[in-house]
C-alpha cells in the first residue's frame, strides 16, 4: 500500500464531451479513442490505488443550478440517481460518505448544498463509465456552479479542495477524486463554432498543469474564465487545492474544432514527491548542529580561521554525531546537503568563505 495510507490518494482531470458517447460524423474517431483509451488506462491505475471512496466532481451545466437554486457547491447523499442523455438508469450513489463530507466540511467553514434525488448528466456519466467503473459501482458526486453568476471564484474553489483533502484524511479514507471538465469551449453560445476553442490559452493551462504547476490556474479571474471559454476549469481548481502542486505521469492534450480535449492523471501522487526532491527542504532537526557549525561558518570569519588551523578543535564545540563530525571535518558539500539534509545555503555558503577565508591567510594565493 502507498505511503500515503488514507487521505487523497490519487486523482484525474478529464473531459466529458457528448461527442466522446455519440462520436457523430464530426468527430475525428481516432482522435475520441484516444482519449477514451487515456481515461480508461488512468482509470485501472487508480483502482489498484485500493480507493474506497471515488469522488467525481463535475460542473452543472444548467440541468439543476440555474432557476430554483443555485449553490456554488453540492454533494449527493442520495442511494443513486437518475442519469441523463445517453445515460439513463439508476446509477449508485455513496450517499453516506456525502453525509460524512458535509459534515465535515461544515467544519471547515463551508456549508455547500446537498440532494437527494438530483439526476447524473454526462458530466458526471462519462467520467464514471469511461475511466471502467460502473452504473453499479457507488460514487460521490461534487456539483460545481461553473455556469450561472455568481459562480464561486478559483480561490473559493481551490480552498474547498484544500479542506476537502483535509476531510477525508481525518476520516481516514482513501479517495481518488475525478474533476470532470474541459478546457476552452462555449456551449449554447455562438461562440462555440466561432471563434471557438481558445486553444492558446488551453495550451498555457495544458503546459503548466503537466509541470505539476497547478496553482497557475488561479491566475484566471472570473471574466478571464468566461472570455477564454475555461469556466469549467472551476472543477480542476477544487482538484488542485486537493493535491497540491504535483506533476501528473499521464498528460493528454487533443485540440478539437468545438472543445479540447485534456486529460491529466495522478496516479502515484507519493511516489511523484519522493522522485522530484525540493532544492530547499526543511533542516531536520537531527542534524541541527552540523547546520550550526556550518552557519557560524558562513558568518564568521573568526570560525574559518579557526576551522582552517585546528578542526578537530572547531567540532569539539558542537554536539555532533560521528557522521556528522566525519562530513564537517572533510567539508563534503554533497553529503551534507544531499545525505543529512542540511539547507543548500548553509552546505554552500560555508564552503564559499572558508575558500575566501583560506586565500586571505595565504596572502591571496
Amino acid at each position: 500500500m502507498s505511503p500515503r495510507s488514507f487521505g487523497v490518494v490519487g486523482a484525474a482531470a478529464v473531459p466529458h464531451a457528448p461527442q466522446m458517447l455519440s462520436v457523430p460524423p464530426s468527430e475525428d474517431a481516432a482522435q475520441v479513442g484516444r482519449v477514451r483509451a487515456s481515461m480508461l488506462a488512468i482509470g485501472e491505475r487508480l483502482r489498484a490505488l485500493e480507493p474506497d471512496l471515488v469522488i467525481v466532481i463535475g460542473n452543472d451545466h444548467g440541468d439543476d443550478f440555474i432557476l430554483r437554486s443555485v449553490p456554488a457547491f453540492m454533494l449527493h447523499c442520495g442511494p443513486f440517481a437518475e442519469g441523463r442523455d445517453g445515460h439513463s438508469g439508476n446509477w449508485a450513489v455513496d450517499g453516506e460518505a456525502g453525509y460524512e463530507l458535509l459534515e465535515g466540511l461544515q467544519g471547515e467553514s463551508f456549508d455547500p448544498a446537498f440532494t437527494l434525488d438530483a439526476p447524473l448528466g454526462t458530466f458526471f456519466t462519462i467520467p464514471i463509465a469511461f475511466m471502467g467503473w460502473t452504473m453499479q459501482t457507488p460514487v460521490l458526486p461534487l456539483f460545481v456552479n461553473a455556469y450561472v453568476p455568481p459562480q464561486p471564484s478559483g480561490l473559493r474553489c481551490h480552498a474547498l479542495g484544500q479542506a476537502l483533502a483535509r476531510v477525508i484524511e481525518r476520516k481516514r479514507r482513501r479517495a481518488v477524486l475525478i474533476a470532470s471538465g474541459g478546457l476552452s469551449h462555449f456551449p449554447g453560445t455562438p461562440a462555440y463554432r466561432d471563434p471557438g476553442p481558445d486553444l492558446e490559452t488551453d495550451r498555457r493551462i495544458f503546459d503548466a498543469c503537466s509541470r505539476g504547476n497547478l496553482l497557475s490556474m488561479l491566475a484566471h479571474d472570473d471574466p478571464s474564465l468566461d472570455r477564454t471559454g475555461n469556466i469549467e476549469l472551476r472543477s480542476w481548481q477544487i482538484l488542485a487545492g486537493a493535491i497540491g502542486e504535483s506533476t501528473p505521469d499521464v498528460a493528454l492534450f487533443e485540440p478539437n474544432w468545438h472543445h479540447t480535449y485534456a486529460v491529466f492523471g495522478w496516479t502515484a501522487l507519493c511516489k511523484s514527491a519522493a522522485a522530484s526532491p525540493l532544492h530547499y527542504r526543511r533542516i531536520p532537526s537531527a542534524v541541527v548542529p552540523l547546520a550550526q557549525a556550518l552557519h557560524l561558518l558562513r558568518t564568521s570569519a573568526v570560525a574559518c580561521a579557526h576551522y582552517l588551523r585546528d578542526p578537530e578543535g572547531f567540532a569539539q564545540r558542537f554536539q555532533l554525531g560521528d557522521e556528522e563530525r566525519a562530513l564537517l571535518l572533510a567539508m563534503d558539500e554533497a553529503a551534507m546537503r544531499d545525505r543529512c539534509g542540511v539547507h543548500a545555503l548553509l552546505t554552500s555558503g560555508a564552503v564559499r568563505r572558508l575558500e575566501s577565508v583560506r586565500r586571505t591567510l595565504s596572502g591571496g594565493q
